[in-house]
């Protein structure tokens, strides 16, 4: 499989927008769950640029559990994501649900992200094998870690050498939380395979105030950075409000996921380097 790892040294950085993922240097990519509006995405760009923080998170198309639900902004959540991209400088990670969104989001998104309920789209796995740029792969909610790394290997398949993995959590027995986050999977996939993997502690926990403990505990296991939701007004999100961080959060995860990077030999770079 192209996507298992051939050796110990065997690893592979993906760049996005420039930004290396699978490096010595952590990865943070934040941001809303949904583009709302031009006034929430560039309060939401201010606090990265403020923080170092390169990659921007915002998605414009929505699976939603409900056809009533709110389902992304579209054509003009792409207008607006693209605006906010060339004005702040930030490279944009967002979902796309199927092959007919790929042309219209192409000139926009710096990384493709599937969603849990799309791991095996495997024709949306296809063309994105075809795409030439990075692709976010989330593990399915209920999915193995071999039909996670089957999904990975069609789009390796297809000739993108450029997935990144992501672990958001399984379903289990228990609503206390959203889902259950699986850090031992963490571990094994950076054994099993040489592609990057990050953690998105949003998702897997679906509360606020266990975000950031989630976060930590990614980092320390050896997660090779992190996806996370924000919003400049989190109890007003039209999606995913339970699991968004304030601003003024974010800039403590950022703070905090620091100093565990620094003691597992890691570094989480955004704070020194804006200083710099």
């Amino acid at each position: 499989m192209l996507a298992r790892r051939s050796s110990p040294s065997h690893h592979t950085t993906v760049a996005i927008a420039g930004v290396p993922v699978g490096e010595q240097p952590l990865v943070l990519i934040a941001g809303p769950c949904a583009a709302e509006s031009e006034a929430q995405l560039c309060a939401v760009a201010e606090s990265l640029a403020s923080l170092g923080v390169r990659l921007l998170r915002a998605g414009v198309y929505k699976p939603r559990t409900s056809p009533y639900s709110f389902q992304g902004l579209q054509d003009e959540g792409l207008e607006l994501l693209g605006s906010v991209k060339r004005a702040y400088g930030l490279g944009v990670v967002s979902e796309v649900m199927s092959v007919a969104q790929l042309e219209s989001a192409y000139e926009v998104f710096d990384c493709f992200q599937v969603g849990s309920r799309n791991m095996q789209n495997f024709e949306l796995l296809k063309a994105l094998g075809q795409a030439r740029k990075p692709v976010l792969l989330k593990r399915g909610l209920a999915a193995t870690i071999e039909e996670f790394l089957g999904a990975a290997e069609y789009i390796l398949a297809g000739g993108n050498a450029q997935v990144i993995l992501c672990e958001r959590g399984i379903r289990s027995f228990d609503p206390a939380t959203r889902n259950v986050l699986d850090l031992g999977a963490v571990a094994l996939l950076k054994r099993l395979t040489h592609l990057p993997v990050i953690v998105d502690p949003s998702h897997a926990t679906g509360r606020r105030d266990l975000v950031l403990p989630a976060a930590r505990a990614a980092v320390a296991v050896g997660a090779d950075g992190l996806i996370v939701e924000c919003h400049p007004a989190p109890e007003q999100s039209v999606s995913d409000a339970a699991q968004a961080l304030s601003l003024d959060d974010l800039a403590q995860l950022v703070a905090e996921t620091a100093a565990v990077a620094q003691a597992v030999g890691r570094r989480l770079p955004y704070p020194m380097e804006r200083a710099a």
